[in-house]
């Protein structure tokens, strides 16, 4: 099996509050300590930008991004699996044209209980997280690449979709696994014997399992989450990011990892 590496993200991705940074960080310090895994920090906390304004978000965030994906580049080329801590879903526009590049034919499996998938001429205020899939895929430029090929994409546990997201879908250009009985059985259909690549943003969990930004009801739960990943675990795994685990409640309880850690377990060992 390959030798698996750890990267922690600490640079901008669209950030509205600096916990997702901190939860990166929590996540890397429990990931480390339990896998015995070298780590490799990329960029530095900021200060979170006083805009929402998407264009604004990814300029900033530019440099930092091109610094992740040039050391995911590296670690995919040396034959390496990786797992990383990124934050924020928007760090995902360096991660997923490095995939595609290196790896075009894998299926990226996108846990998330939003599509992802818009456009910025496509909702009345572009956020820069729900924009992340096409990206990726070159239908709009964020300066980052592109090359994912939709047909490759699974959408998993989303439940909270805008027009343009369900136009892809009811088009036939995504595919999207909602919620309910036999989620891990459907999505092991669905992928086949595909190598794999998974996106885990945290809000797919039922609200109040872990911190996020974003809580739509109707999520999965840990157990839930586990055996949809024991399922992909049967195929070769080229790595897993984890984003939007908040490392505080709203109230100001530290937030745990430690369940969620248990949960993709099985893409690790």
């Amino acid at each position: 099996m390959n030798s698996l590496s750890l990267i922690v993200y600490q640079g901008r991705a669209g950030d509205r509050n600096p916990r997702a940074t901190r939860g990166a960080q929590a996540l890397g310090a429990l990931l480390a300590r339990r896998f015995a895994l070298p780590v490799t920090f990329v960029s530095t906390p900021h200060t979170p930008l006083g805009t929402t304004l998407w264009d604004e978000q990814l300029s900033a965030a530019r440099a930092d991004l091109r610094a992740l994906a040039d050391t995911l580049a590296t670690l995919l080329a040396r034959g390496e699996r990786c797992v990383s801590a990124i934050g924020r879903c928007a760090a995902g526009l360096a991660t997923i044209p490095v995939v595609a590049r290196y790896h075009p034919d894998a299926c990226v499996i996108w846990f998330d209980a939003h599509g992802d998938s818009n456009l910025p001429s496509s909702t009345t205020v572009p956020y820069l997280g729900g924009m992340v899939i096409t990206g990726a895929a070159g239908h709009w430029d964020s300066g980052l690449g592109g090359g994912l090929d939709l047909s490759n994409v699974v959408l998993v546990g989303a439940r909270d979709l805008d027009p343009h997201e369900r136009q892809l879908i009811a088009s036939g250009v995504l595919r999207v696994l909602p919620p309910g009985p036999k989620l891990a059985e459907r999505l092991g259909a669905v992928v086949g014997n595909r190598k794999v690549y998974v996106h885990l943003d945290c809000d797919v969990l039922e609200p109040g399992l872990v911190p996020i930004e974003y809580e739509v009801p109707g999520g999965l739960s840990f157990d839930e989450l586990k055996t949809c990943m024991s399922e992909l675990a049967k195929r070769q795994v080229i790595g897993v990011e984890i984003a939007e685990f908040e490392a505080e409640w709203r109230d100001g309880r530290a937030g745990s990892p430690d369940r969620l850690i248990d949960a993709i377990a099985p893409l690790l060992t």
